[in-house]
């Protein structure tokens, strides 16, 4: 019997090789399925809302200022007998603290001799009004004749006129007087600062010692809130959402200090004057709520969720799979890709006027089926679906799962494996 050759034997090896390898490959494609992640499609309550972050304020917040310049004192005493501090009660009239008055007190006692001295001079002009009147009246009988000159008779009547003005300077100097004794007596009270209302004092920014200088503007000395039962949080919120929230709307809020913890309120105001920072324009929304136990301190930060709407009992499936669609085939142009696209951008909202979208689930070949559905309120994780092909449970494709690599996963089948590591001469590995 005549074997083939040595080139021959090597060729056909080498085709059995090659076949080997290349069924393998086709056997790993063909069991290799693809695994999907799936999600179910629920039913229960949705809350769309805007989230957001403030800070707690006090209602009304009153900035106790000095109208005049010196140095502090003392500090008066609160509602409850101690040294007025920092969160210290206070009632209206309550002295906050006093200033230095030795110099008002001075002035005080300058402008009251100034008023002494101007009615002294008012009665002297008055006592020679009254003398010129006389000669005056005795000049009008004689007239100018024989027994008086015209020139006499010209000074008595110049003089009478002449004190008369006396008496009105006099008088004048007076007013003036007084309007610079109370002016000074004003100053001296200031010197006392009192509380303008009830509240507790928030912050004490002077000390004993220290000179305040009241020029342009009032030096601020305490900031006072008036009740703190009542406080708000104000919230810096986005152009792109403040369309959406309207006064009355329902608030939660959490804060750092009481974590697990939710607090309600309302939105009470939107101001109008808008921040611009870094091209970004927000407004700021003024949320009343109840503070009656006194928890909330003020110039917390506060995580607010604006509850725009609440939905009950609706069919709501994750924004994942809304997302989702499946991988272009293998081949597939660009352009059709983008044509494709775009057909479904057009295809966002529906006959009706509500918004559509495309749900993918697995069919009973395993691949993925396509259901349209109407789409509608969203909270960012679930969106509100609605479908005649929807139903509570049903399992919805979210992704594609990727497998775990294997280490030897892509490796030739026929490449021997070396069990243990590599030893050396002296048998240590």
């Amino acid at each position: 019997m005549k074997y083939p050759g040595k080139k021959t034997r090597i060729a056909i090896i080498a085709v059995l090789v090659f076949g080997s390898l290349a069924a393998w490959q086709f056997s790993r494609r063909q069991s290799k399925e693809t695994e999907y992640r799936t999600a179910e499609l629920t039913r229960g309550g949705l809350l769309v809302s805007i989230n957001a972050t403030g800070t707690v304020e006090p209602e009304e917040v009153i900035d106790v200022g000095a109208q005049v310049a010196g140095r502090i004192i003392s500090f008066g005493k609160d509602a409850k007998g101690k040294t007025v501090d920092y969160g210290s009660p206070v009632e209206a009239g309550t002295i906050l603290a006093r200033i230095d008055d030795s110099l008002y007190a001075a002035e005080v006692a300058q402008t009251e001799a100034q008023l002494m001295a101007n009615r002294a001079s008012l009665q002297k002009a008055r006592a020679d009004l009254g003398k010129a009147e006389l000669d005056w009246q005795r000049a009008q009988k004689l007239g100018s004749s024989e027994a008086l000159a015209q020139s006499s008779y010209d000074a008595y009547h110049s003089a009478y006129l002449s004190t008369a003005a006396q008496v009105a300077v006099s008088e004048a100097a007076i007013r003036q007087a007084e309007a610079a004794l109370a002016r000074a007596r004003r100053n001296l009270g200031y010197c006392t600062i009192t509380s303008p209302v009830k509240g507790i004092i928030i912050d004490r920014r002077v000390n004993t010692g220290q000179t305040v200088v009241a020029s342009l503007n009032a030096p601020s000395l305490f900031l006072l809130a008036k009740d703190l039962t009542r406080i708000q949080v104000w919230v810096a919120v986005n152009e792109a959402d403040i369309g959406r929230i309207k006064p009355g709307m329902p608030v939660s809020f959490t804060v750092d200090a009481f974590p697990g913890e939710n607090f309600k309120g309302e939105v009470k105001k939107i101001r109008l004057n808008a921040a611009m920072n870094q091209n970004v324009v927000t407004y700021t929304v003024e949320i009343a709520t109840n503070n009656a136990d006194g928890r909330l301190l003020p110039y917390l930060t506060a995580n607010v969720i604006f509850e725009l709407q609440q939905l009950d009992n609706v069919l709501q499936a994750p924004n994942a799979a809304l997302r989702w669609s499946p991988p272009a085939p293998e081949g597939e142009k660009k352009n059709g890709a983008k044509k494709e696209a775009g057909k479904r951008k057009k295809e966002q909202v529906g006959e009706n006027g509500k918004k559509t979208g495309t749900l993918w689930v697995l069919a009973e070949n395993k691949k993925p089926r396509k259901i349209e559905v109407a789409i509608g309120a969203t909270d960012g994780v679930n969106t509100v679906v609605e479908g005649p092909e929807l139903k509570e449970g049903l399992t919805l494709i979210t992704g594609i799962r990727q497998p775990e690599k294997k280490k030897d996963e892509g490796a030739n089948p026929f490449t021997p494996k070396i069990s243990g590591g590599a030893k050396s001469s002296n048998g240590k590995k």
